[in-house]
């Protein structure tokens, strides 16, 4: 993507949060001839205009303007790592390495499996979680 078009970004809404130690702003990124810019791209570009780490840099809720072109989004700026993985939600660690995803049962599995052990008495529930046995 060498001679990809340009893209611009405008920042509006910015806000220094102390007490969340973040800087917070609403993205207006200008693609003219591209479909979309990617959430790495848009991360190093503000992370050089801001004087930030890229890794601190969070970007979410981008949409693309009827016609494209054009996208608005919104960006955090954390001053440090700590703080950062205190105040984001756990889905967004995820998204950018910094938790680790935890794999469960299905939500369907688990209701199953919770109604099967009330039918049992006793203190032998984990016979109940273990699905029937069709002959």
């Amino acid at each position: 993507m060498a001679d990809a078009p340009p893209v611009t970004l405008r920042t509006r809404k910015f806000i220094t949060n102390r007490l969340l130690a973040r800087r917070q702003f609403v993205v207006d990124v200008l693609h003219p001839g591209r479909p979309n810019v990617s959430k790495v791209d848009l991360a190093e570009k503000l992370a050089a205009l801001y004087k930030a780490d890229k890794a601190r840099v969070v970007t979410f809720g981008l949409k693309t303007h009827f016609g494209g072109g054009r996208s608005t989004g919104f960006a955090l700026i954390y001053d440090d790592e700590a703080s950062q993985k205190k105040f984001e939600p756990r889905y967004r660690l995820i998204r950018s390495g910094f938790a680790i995803k935890v794999d469960k049962a299905s939500r369907k599995l688990r209701k199953e499996r919770k109604n099967r052990a009330k039918k049992f008495r006793g203190t032998k529930k984990i016979k109940g979680a273990e699905p029937s046995k069709k002959k």
